[in-house]
C-alpha cells in the first residue's frame, strides 16, 4: 500500500495505532479479534502477529502508548512536506498549485477550529480527513461544508500522493 498511495498508506498506520490502543497494546487481543477473524493462513496470522508486536513495542519504547504517532509515520509526513515544499516552488506542477490553493482555505478554517499553532498543513489536511473518517466510522452525521472541505482537501492530497509515487519511480517533472 504504501508504494501505491502514501497518503492511505499514512491513514491507515493511523487506524493501526488506534486500533492497538483500543486494544490495550495488547497483541493477543488483537489476534483474537482481528487477525484471527480475518481468514488467513496460520503463517500468514503469525507473520501480521509479529508485525503487531514490533509495532507495540515501538509504541512503547517511543511514550506512544496513548497518542502521538510514531517515528516511521513522522517520517512518512516529513517526506511529503518535503516533496510539497518542492512542488509549491515548481514552475512545472500548476495543477498541484491549484489544488493546493483551493484546499488552502479549508486548512486554514480547520487550524482555527483546532487552535493549531504549528505549522503543519499537512498534518492538518491528514487530521481532518482522519477526524472525518472516524467521524463516519461512529455514524456522525457530517456537514455539507465539512464534506466540501475534505473533498478539496482529498483531492489536494490525493495528487500529492501521485506525484509522490512519480518522484519515487523516477518519472515526476520538478525543476
Amino acid at each position: 500500500m504504501r508504494d501505491k498511495n502514501i497518503a492511505e498508506y499514512l491513514l491507515y498506520m493511523w487506524q493501526v495505532e488506534d486500533m492497538i490502543r483500543a486494544a490495550g497494546l495488547d497483541s493477543d487481543r488483537l489476534y483474537g479479534s482481528v487477525i484471527k477473524c480475518s481468514g488467513r493462513s496460520e503463517s500468514d496470522c503469525a507473520e501480521w502477529k509479529k508485525w503487531y508486536d514490533d509495532l507495540i513495542e515501538m509504541m512503547h519504547t517511543e511514550g506512544k502508548t496513548k497518542s502521538g504517532h510514531l517515528q516511521i509515520n513522522e517520517n512518512v509526513l516529513i517526506l511529503l512536506e518535503d516533496l510539497h515544499q518542492r512542488l509549491l516552488e515548481s514552475h512545472k506542477q500548476p495543477e498541484y498549485r491549484d489544488l493546493y490553493y483551493k484546499a488552502l482555505p479549508f486548512i486554514v478554517e480547520f487550524r482555527a477550529k483546532n487552535h493549531s499553532t504549528e505549522n503543519e498543513e499537512l498534518r492538518d489536511c491528514f487530521n481532518m480527513l482522519y477526524g472525518v473518517w472516524l467521524l463516519r466510522v461512529q455514524g456522525k452525521e457530517v456537514s455539507a461544508s465539512t464534506a466540501q472541505a475534505v473533498k478539496d482537501v482529498s483531492a489536494f492530497i490525493g495528487k500529492l500522493a501521485v506525484l509522490y509515487r512519480e518522484d519515487k519511480e523516477g518519472t515526476l517533472e520538478i525543476e
